[in-house]
């Protein structure tokens, strides 16, 4: 097994006669073997970047490495070694499922012989419907069939993208059982979504880009460790009044009349936090801690990013 799944160097792309630079010299490492979540806002290059790494978009300069194959050397091989499940619903309304697949399998050059149809409709729930026809399929089974799509060919990875926006619980759930499942054998899964918390469960490392540029890229652990802060939510025993609160701990009343109080773990104790509470004679009936998630991480990597 290579060390990397996927080896980015200095990628760059311009589209147009205008000369729009959607990738300004992106550098990224995805370890094989990980659940890697590859995030960014609208319009951040994440489908160019995906569309290059499939082989749908030519790059303008740079070096991609998929599986240990050179783009440019091993044009064949690279994309061989990756399978993506777009986020369009783009399937041939008159083939089935199962001839879908056979299809897509012929397309990467799977000989008959080696070809795994069965075991794939089974895996994505789709055995009963293998002869209906596609444009019979509910939105959630089309989406499925482009998971299988996407996993014909046994790729060494596979790039999600989207996969459960606009999904039904018991989809979403089936979907993150094979999407496991798949990584326990080895397989290298790349996650675009939207669904911050999704990432946040999920992954193991994630890279967060912005305006064409990597502006991150951490364990999942040590990016939610980033911002130091925490915040107190302490439900008083009646109404409260001012409180005398330390050096750089904010205080926010919420709507169900808690108070939010937050501050630097580095500056200051959840001790002295709560001291200030008692010593304004407001005595606490319910007390718990919140930490930032991925979305505020996310939210104020993004915010402070300078485009260009």
């Amino acid at each position: 097994m290579t060390q990397y799944a996927i080896e980015i160097r200095r990628l760059r792309k311009t589209y147009g006669g205008d000369g729009t630079e959607a990738l300004k010299g992106i550098d990224l490492a995805i370890p094989a073997g990980a659940i890697f979540g590859l995030l960014g806002p609208n319009g951040a290059g994440k489908s160019t970047l995906i569309n290059i790494l499939a082989g749908l978009v030519i790059k303008s300069a740079g070096k991609v490495r998929i599986w240990g194959f050179d783009q440019d050397i091993n044009p064949r091989q690279s994309r061989a070694a990756i399978g993506v499940m777009p986020q369009e619903l783009n399937l041939d309304p008159f083939f089935t499922p199962r001839g879908a697949l056979e299809v897509q399998a012929g397309l990467y050059g799977v000989p008959k012989s080696q070809r795994r149809t069965d075991e794939v409709l089974a895996m994505i729930g789709l055995t009963d419907k293998a002869d209906a026809y596609a444009r019979s399929l509910s939105g959630g089974m089309r989406r499925r069939l482009l998971l299988g799509k996407a996993l014909v060919h046994g790729p060494n990875v596979l790039v999600l993208d989207e996969p459960t926006a606009g999904v039904d619980i018991e989809l979403r759930q089936m979907l993150w059982a094979n999407v496991r499942k798949l990584n326990d054998q080895g397989m290298t899964i790349i996650l675009t979504t939207h669904y911050l918390e999704e990432a946040e469960e999920m992954c193991d490392e994630i890279a967060i880009i912005n305006h064409g540029r990597k502006i991150a890229q951490e364990r999942t652990v040590d990016l939610l460790n980033r911002l130091d802060a925490k915040t107190l939510v302490i439900h008083p025993e009646g109404p409260a009044g001012e409180i005398a609160l330390p050096e750089g701990v904010s205080l926010e009343h919420a709507a169900d009349g808690a108070l939010e109080l937050t501050y630097r773990t580095g500056a200051t104790s959840a001790d002295a936090v709560l001291g200030a509470v008692r010593a304004a004679g407001i005595r606490i009936r319910d007390v718990r801690t919140r930490e930032p998630d991925l979305e505020d991480v996310f939210l104020d990597l993004t915010r402070t990013t300078i485009p260009g």
